[in-house]
């Protein structure tokens, strides 16, 4: 099993620290031209905040990574992006990328979603890990089972027994457990882009992924039409309204996706 540290902005930090029984978050990366493949759905990122702090103040666990379009993700997660408006969203974009005020720029990000995520108040935050150098600009993965991961691990565990910013976790023994496949429900953001990834792919003609996603029509006066229409790409290019329509009429029975997790 492994964790990754993330270099994290502050800001997005002090927002998100502030909302309580958070389901989800997006940790969204500005530059959004690399795909984030380093973690395992299940498998932990930490927060780690820029220098002068260089602390660990939280983490969550990785369900999906995608890369779209600031607005798609903006409708999907809204508030849980970590900024309190689209608008200072986008700021904060232009900012990272040192790109002048475009109310007209469609900007791509990387979206990186995490479930349960935690936070810890200045008096819980964990230094940072003595290998983690100065230079890192987006972050360094760590294996558990090495010592210097396992110690890093034990910290984040021994602050999530004692209740601060998450949930009661396992036993001392958590880390060595191997990991498993769970049937695990998400939030309505991370459902929302895993359901736009796949029609995406599937109208691209590259392959599904595992499982079966039904394809239903728009609605009609408020109700779904029997008959299934097939769903083409000239539909999905048509914009976001589109994809966020037809998304609203998957059943919530079918809003769950499996991922990895330690039993």
């Amino acid at each position: 099993m492994r964790a990754f540290v993330a270099v994290t902005d502050k800001d997005w930090y002090q927002f998100l620290a502030g909302r309580p029984d958070l389901d989800e978050v997006n940790f969204w990366q500005p530059g959004g031209n690399r795909m984030f493949r380093t973690l395992k759905p299940g498998e932990p990122l930490l927060f780690k905040l820029h220098y002068p702090d260089n602390a660990i103040v939280g983490g969550g666990f990785f369900a999906h990574a995608s890369l779209i379009e600031a607005g798609v993700a903006w409708d999907a997660f809204g508030e849980k992006n970590g900024a309190p408006s689209y608008p200072e969203m986008r700021r904060r974009i232009e900012r990272y990328r040192r790109a002048p005020a475009d109310p007209r720029a469609a900007y791509q990000i990387g979206c990186i979603i995490l479930v349960e995520p935690f936070f810890w108040p200045q008096i819980g935050w964990i230094p940072a890990p003595e290998d983690f150098s100065r230079n890192i600009v987006q972050g360094k993965g760590y294996d558990l089972a090495s010592p210097g991961g396992n110690r890093l691990w034990e910290q984040v565990m021994g602050r999530l027994r004692s209740g601060a910013g998450g949930r009661v976790a396992e036993g001392d023994d958590a880390v060595q457990r191997q990991p498993v496949q769970v049937l695990q429900r998400l939030g309505q953001g991370a459902f929302r882009i895993l359901i736009t990834d796949a029609y995406e792919r599937r109208c691209a003609g590259q392959p599904q992924a595992e499982g079966r996603l039904s394809t239903y029509p728009l609605r009609a006066r408020g109700r779904p039409e029997r008959r299934r229409r097939r769903i083409n790409k000239d539909t999905w290019t048509a914009g976001r309204k589109c994809r966020r329509v037809i998304i609203s009429n998957v059943p919530r029975r079918n809003q769950h996706a499996r991922y990895l997790a330690a039993a």
